[in-house]
């Protein structure tokens, strides 16, 4: 691990509230400290390479998209910046600059609510199968990666441990009623249409996304990341050709290389070579830097 990367924190003076995939989340009481670390997961399994300044481009660009989507929902996001944090952080300010947020703790709803709008992923083998998406009928004789008729809202479940399960909508209404479903839906269908455009006008196509929402104070708000490219699929616009896989700016790329190994997917994950590493940071902060206009904040550690 060289100085530009961060694999993880070790706050021992404050409680650690959980460690995910990705981020190191701390309680503050009422609130929470929540750090992008540089982690890589594919195929659910950490990889024990980092990607250089991966955590401040998925806290910044959440950020960006908190701030142009809060007319349609309120958001957890309190603060980035570290001399408004409490005071016992303020020795830490080298690690938290630039990659890191104060949030509301909020209680999270336990549903990945994703939004698709062309055919990817999961979603691709699905339609190959039944030709439907999560219960959703779709016209016959789509291609992989074509544009669907509008944006499905197609709602999975969310593991601690392993991959998260595809399921219908009805199955979510089961679990926490109509009401509370259609409203989850609504807003996730608003979010993407407002971002897709704004990032189609900046040459990124947004084929599908994943967002979290919690309840807070009685009302439902965004919560976790947003539109980065380790929730989404970005695909470069002036590429995009249906008919197969897209070029994109997320960690499909790594994704694809691990797919030429030998390796089961399951832990511990293989070292990727340096090219495969500079190659995604790249990639990183391009769509960074097309969808923002500006520099990534790096922290100096």
């Amino acid at each position: 691990m060289t100085k530009d990367e961060l694999h993880k924190t070790n706050f021992t003076d404050i409680e650690l509230f959980k460690r995910g995939k990705v981020r190191d989340v701390y309680n503050l009481g009422d609130k929470l400290l929540v750090i992008s670390t540089d982690r890589i997961s594919c195929f659910d399994v950490i990889l024990p390479t980092c990607i250089p300044q991966k955590g401040e481009v998925l806290t910044q660009l959440s950020l960006f998209w908190f701030n142009l989507t809060k007319d349609i929902v309120a958001n957890h996001f309190l603060s980035a910046e570290v001399s408004e944090y409490p005071e016992e952080l303020h020795k830490y300010g080298n690690i938290l600059k630039g990659r890191s947020m104060l949030v509301k703790k909020a209680k999270a709803i336990p549903v990945e609510c994703v939004v698709r709008g062309y055919l990817s992923g999961s979603g691709w083998k699905e339609y190959q199968q039944n030709r439907s998406i999560c219960g959703i009928k779709l016209p016959a004789g789509l291609r992989e990666s074509d544009k669907l008729p509008e944006p499905i809202f197609t709602p999975s479940t969310k593991e601690d441990v392993g991959h998260d399960i595809n399921v219908s909508e009805e199955y979510v209404e089961g679990q926490l009623g109509k009401g509370m479903t259609n409203k989850l839906k609504e807003i996730s269908i608003a979010i993407y249409n407002k971002a897709s455009q704004y990032a189609e006008s900046k040459g990124i196509i947004i084929a599908d996304t994943k967002f979290e929402f919690g309840i807070y104070e009685e009302k439902i708000i965004l919560i976790d990341e947003v539109l980065t490219p380790d929730s989404s699929r970005f695909w470069p616009k002036d590429q995009y050709k249906p008919g197969g896989g897209q070029p994109s700016f997320d960690k499909q790329f790594v994704r694809d290389y691990l797919e030429t190994l030998t390796w089961d997917k399951t832990p511990p994950g293989p070292e990727l070579p340096d090219e495969i590493v500079q190659k995604t940071r790249q990639k990183y902060l391009q769509a960074f830097m097309m969808i923002t206009g500006k520099d990534i904040e790096v922290s100096k550690k």
